[in-house]
């Protein structure tokens, strides 16, 4: 009889509230992160930007307050996190812009501020309340999420998460104990006041982590209403197989520096050569706009009677030869009129009867257009000046330009092509007929992420080099379908090598006149990670922005830009595509869907089935040992899992749509993050561009592309055992049919992770049965009081599609050869 597999693919989302309305976001506020423009008689300008910016650690309210941030075209790091006051992170900001920040309530938190974990016991809840506790009838009122064990550089933590009923409480708002034993038999003791966690209003969690140089069996939390709740502890990214470096003739650390995209892709194709029977290149079949820009100048400063001047060619192709003139000729009464002489143009201002100047900066933006025999194809007055302004005589010819031809001190060498990029996708693996399961690496969605791409080119290095030495990388390469996308954002990447580090989006410029001026050219360009279809801004999910000068800018459109065009066409035309890994910086976090959330409610996206929640937390806690295996380096539990709930709401990113349209295992990371320093004994942030070589203790470049090409490498095992699964799951009700006499709790059990479908009506459980889900968000799965006889039909599907017992939910067999148990109440 043939296996009975499925692979069950989410439709892609709709509008789940059709009814959401998107308010414009307000004008951006003071959002020039340099204020480099060529004035009446300057050549061309070339400020180095990046002196203008500088990070500052800040705390915001909430996600809601990270919004109104965000809209308003503030640059937020990606090491964000939640506090129990909100959320903190860094925002790269001038000095103007702090004092604009603070206006709109964020705090400015120094070096030595921010919240921190307490290392000390401090006696609990019993030291803090303020009246009697109130017994509640619920014997759940508590329930232990998560009791984590980890070392790290010689440091043990205990990591904690739990849950109360009564958490959405605020008069008073409840407060939860945590105690730990000492090891097994101990008495529980330690008592410490957890940390509780809420977000857009909405009780998520109490957690905590701290300090303990002994492992703990068992914690106990209390709730200051009564609940109680005791769970053992389990181990975090313990005890980890060796990584593949460790293999005798083992080759790695093929990187020794950043790589701008030219180098990339032309090591991409040198590999493809190298190596022809088992890598290729694809070509993206969308290019994108180019690393290019029109050439400009703001004349006249930047009052009522500036005027913008943008090129109709981009600069390399003649607009950086453009000159603009305002020339005052003698006489009264004479009209305003445009001259052009080769790539000259000589406005001659108009004069009034007394032989004053009397062009405004509107009539003189219309006559450019109209009258500069194509040379200029946008002229207006500054931003939103309404530009009744006289425009004043130039004291000679204004260049034109576009601000593309300075490097930055310390880029790679070499010129950057202009124009229109085509992006090569490089394919390994020894079967590219779609027999195996593929695997998509997408780097640098995000320009200024440099680490992410050496991370996947190491990765790719080691995969070829490795192939015919190493038993474990040729069953990689034998088993998978490797694509890797090295830089998914070229001309975004460019930007922040040669112009502007902190360069996050794409260089296309979507902005009105109001934004359209070249002061404003660091904040162009669109979020790729936002501009997807699946939970996105235009359907009023949160973390997106409407303005067009905000780092995370989604577009006019849903897949307004090639690149993110560019994916969807890639996993269409290799359906074979079942895992994907967008690669980020710096966070530190490794997330999943629910990717997204409409703010009012927090109604996130659809969470995954309980099954497929499961598989992520195992392939995470795979590819994150690895991680740790190379120098110790810990991703902890509180940056792990649906990135909504860990992080904030992303609206429009990648992970969903491919998640949910196309039931791809999607997954993002944030590389780099915070590394455990054993001489501080605190935690130590990372960045964006750390210096490529360091303390082998801390945050550097080459320490990061390392160690996390080693999870990479097992995502890459993960997929290859995806694919060979053939063996069916097995599934039972806890504690199981029979007869009780009194009502009793009982919930299901897997043999791996795996989604189940059952029915208590004495139906077959068929695909549109009801699904086993979790009692909550990154909880179990949950407890069903049976207070009657019931009959529950069920069966099992795990990740790679067995389903339990050869049993097919698509059609009336006979055999029904589901599961089965009857819950009896009654006298025994």
């Amino acid at each position: 009889m043939q296996r009975r597999r499925l692979r069950i693919a989410l439709l892609a989302l709709p509008a789940l509230v059709a009814s959401v309305l998107i308010v414009p976001a307000p004008t951006p506020v003071g959002a020039d992160p340099a204020e480099s423009t060529a004035t009446a008689g300057s050549g061309r300008s070339h400020l180095e930007d990046r002196e203008l910016v500088r990070p500052v650690r800040i705390q915001l309210t909430g996600a809601d307050m990270l919004d109104k941030v965000v809209a308003a075209g503030f640059d937020l790091e990606h090491g964000l996190r939640r506090v129990p006051s909100g959320i903190e992170g860094e925002a790269v900001v001038t000095a103007e812009q702090i004092a604009e920040l603070e206006a709109m309530g964020v705090e400015i938190l120094g070096d030595d501020e921010g919240f921190a974990w307490s290392e000390e016991a401090d006696g609990g809840i019993q030291a803090s309340r303020t009246q009697a506790a109130q017994p509640l009838s619920h014997e759940e009122t508590v329930r232990i999420v998560r009791a984590d064990w980890f070392t790290t550089k010689g440091q043990g933590f205990l990591y904690v998460e739990a849950r109360t009923t009564e958490g959405q409480q605020t008069d008073p708002i409840v407060t939860m104990q945590l105690e730990n034993d000492s090891g097994p038999g101990t008495s529980f003791g330690f008592a410490r006041t957890m940390s509780r966690f809420v977000d857009s209003g909405q009780y998520m969690f109490h957690r905590n982590l701290f300090k303990l140089d002994a492992r703990p069996n068992q914690i106990r939390v209390t709730s200051s209403t009564s609940g109680v709740a005791t769970g053992d502890v389990s181990d975090w990214l313990e005890n980890a197989p060796p990584p593949l470096t460790e293999n005798l003739g083992y080759k790695s650390d093929f990187v020794d520096g950043y790589r701008n995209p030219q180098q990339l892709y032309s090591r991409a194709k040198e590999i493809a050569r190298q190596y022809p029977d088992i890598a290729e290149i694809v070509y993206l079949p969308n290019q994108t706009n180019g690393y290019q820009r029109k050439a400009q100048a703001t004349i006249g400063g930047t009052g009522q009677s500036a005027v913008v001047v943008s090129s109709a060619a981009w600069g390399h192709e003649g607009g950086n030869d453009i000159t603009v003139e305002f020339v005052n000729r003698p006489g009264a009464n004479l009209p305003l009129s445009v001259e052009v002489a080769g790539k000259a143009v000589r406005v001659l201002l108009a004069k009034d009867a007394s032989a004053g100047v009397a062009s405004t900066a509107t009539e003189v933006a219309a006559a450019l257009e109209s009258q500069s025999q194509g040379l200029i194809d946008r002229s207006h007055p500054y931003r939103t000046n309404a530009g009744t302004g006289i425009v004043a005589p130039t004291s000679g010819p204004v260049a034109l330009t576009d601000f593309l031809d300075q490097k930055r001190v310390g880029a790679p060498e070499g010129e950057v092509p202009r124009g229109p990029v085509t992006i090569p996708v490089l394919r390994i693996g020894k079967h590219r007929d779609g027999r195996n399961p593929g695997v998509l690496i997408q780097a640098q969605d995000h320009a200024r992420e440099w680490v992410p791409a050496t991370t996947s080119l190491e990765s790719a290095e080691r995969l070829v080099h490795n192939y015919t030495s190493d038993r474990e990388t040729k069953k990689i390469v034998e088993s998978t379908d490797i694509f890797f996308i090295l830089s998914n954002n070229p001309d975004g990447a460019n930007y922040s090598f040669y112009n502007f580090a902190s360069q996050r989006r794409n260089m296309t410029n979507h902005c009105p006149d109001e934004n359209a001026d070249p002061a404003r050219r660091n904040s162009w360009g669109v979020d790729l990670n936002r501009n997807y279809r699946v939970g996105s801004g235009h359907d009023g999910y949160a973390g997106a922005s409407t303005s067009c000068v905000s780092d995370t800018y989604q577009g006019p459109e849903e897949l307004s830009e090639p690149e993110s065009e560019n994916i969807i066409w890639l996993v269409e035309k290799y359906s074979n595509i079942k895992f994907m890994m967008s690669v980020h910086s710096n966070g530190g976090q490794l997330f999943w869907q629910p990717g997204a959330y409409i703010a009012d409610g927090r109604i996130t996206t659809p969470r995954p089935p309980l099954g497929d929640e499961a598989f992520y937390w195992q392939s995470a806690g795979r590819i994150l040992s690895q991680v740790k295996a190379h120098r110790e380096t810990v991703v902890t539990p509180e940056n792990v899992g649906g990135s909504s709930d860990v992080l904030y709401s992303s609206a429009g990113n990648v992970r969903e749509d491919l998640y949910h349209t196309y039931g791809i295992y999607a997954f993002g990371w944030e590389v780099g993050g915070s590394v455990y320093n054993p001489a501080t004994g605190n935690w130590q942030g990372g960045s964006f561009q750390p210096v490529w070589e360091g303390d082998p203790n801390l945050v550097s470049g080459h320490a990061e592309t390392m160690e996390y090409a080693n999870g990479i490498m097992e995502m890459f095992r993960v997929a290859a055992d995806w694919g060979k699964d053939k063996k069916d799951p097995t599934s039972k009700l806890v504690p199981g049919g029979g007869k009780y006499s009194e009502p009793v709790d009982v919930r299901f059990e897997t043999s791996e992770p795996a989604t189940i479908y059952y029915t208590t009506d004495g139906s077959r459980p068929t695909l549109q049965s009801p699904r086993y889900e979790a009692t909550e968000f990154r909880e179990p799965g949950e407890v069903f009081h049976v207070t009657e006889t019931t009959t529950y039909h069920w069966f099992s599907v795990d990740a790679a599609g067995n389903i339990e017992q050869n049993y097919d939910p698509t059609k009336n067999d006979k055999r029904n050869n589901y599961r089965k148990a009857t819950i009896t109440i009654g006298k025994k």
